[in-house]
């Protein structure tokens, strides 16, 4: 049975994972923070099935600034494989909190790694690179190629641990990857994401629940695809017989504003009734447009994205609409209303 590592398991790609890796027969183990509150949702299901939960799948805690503490874990679990998808990743709170992000995206991937070095059996690592490396991009479509340019916080610390991870696969032989993910959506997607924020706004202003949505760059494109999709894109990374780079990405760009169409026009919604611009939710540096050549992730992985811009926005308004009815109920019992 092999055993794999994930930082970052309660967040969206990181329950993606975990499904993936123990629907191929792993024993999988997690990295999660101590807190005063919950935040293991996105993975209860896994963690209460008696199949699964203390048999294949165990948590511990820790955090990616902790470096000793991590060298003990992983090398107490020697895992076979090692998953970094933890990270501070909200590109505008990396502008609020510079250092913690440099912390937690760029000196917590040198702690792994440096964990992962001192293995007495080497272990394949995956790092969780971003298309938000890129920046103010100087070609389009960008590929592994491309130079990168950062233009916040969260993408320069995500640069640091990109040639990192380069510099360890060259100077220790780790195999060791970079997936330079674009923009990967789902219903587990974070709230404060815009096209989380999008769906659940649509759907409980469909439901009478919310009047406004309040956001800050409509202009800016992006590279949608399905994270659940993506994480076959990271297994397949660690599967091959050399360690290499790749650009994960559907190869189809989209605007803020025609995410906003999609989404309000499923519910029979004009979202320009909605909507107002709130200046607090503009970068002090934007990032116009990203769009990712997959070209050699179909080559060398065999991978490519299959759903669609339309109907991954569809199951994000669906998800959503379900819990705004859900929120419904219980306001209208609140309130002495019959359903």
């Amino acid at each position: 049975m092999k055993k794999a590592f994930i930082t970052g398991i309660t967040g969206q790609d990181g329950s993606y994972l975990a499904e993936l890796l123990l629907s191929k027969g792993y024993q999988v183990h997690g990295l999660v923070r101590r807190s005063s509150v919950f935040g293991t949702e996105r993975i209860n299901h896994l963690y209460t099935d008696p199949h699964v939960a203390g048999t294949r799948l165990f948590l511990h805690y820790g955090d990616l600034t902790d470096g000793s503490a991590l060298t003990a874990l992983l090398g107490r679990l020697e895992p076979d494989e090692v998953y970094n998808l933890g990270a501070q990743s909200h590109v505008r709170v990396s502008f609020d909190q510079p250092v913690y992000t440099a912390q937690a995206d760029a000196i917590g991937v040198l702690n792994l790694l440096e964990a992962v070095r001192c293995l007495k059996r080497p272990a394949r690592f995956y790092q969780a690179s971003s298309s938000e490396m890129y920046g103010q991009a100087v070609q389009t479509p960008q590929t592994e190629t491309t130079p990168f340019h950062p233009r916040s916080p969260y993408a320069c610390a995500k640069v640091f641990g990109f040639h990192q991870t380069v510099n360890y696969r060259e100077a220790y032989g780790l195999f060791a990857c970079n997936g330079i993910l674009f923009n990967h959506e789902s219903p587990r997607r974070g709230e404060t994401f815009v096209t989380r924020k999008i769906t659940r706004a649509a759907t409980r202003i469909k439901l009478g629940l919310q009047d406004k949505l309040f956001l800050g760059n409509l202009d800016a494109q992006r590279d949608w695809g399905f994270a659940g999709e993506f994480v076959e894109a990271m297994y397949r990374m660690l599967q091959q017989d050399q360690p290499d780079d790749f650009v994960i990405a559907t190869g189809e760009s989209h605007g803020v504003r025609e995410f906003l169409e999609e989404a309000f026009g499923l519910l029979d919604l004009d979202w320009r009734k909605h909507v107002e611009i709130d200046p607090r939710y503009f970068r002090p540096a934007e990032v116009d447009r990203l769009l990712g050549d997959p070209g050699k992730a179909r080559r060398q992985l065999g991978w490519q994205g299959r759903m669609k811009f339309k109907e991954l926005v569809k199951m994000m308004v669906d998800h959503d609409l379900v819990l705004a009815e859900d929120e419904r109920v219980v306001r209208n019992h609140r309130n002495g209303k019959r359903p």
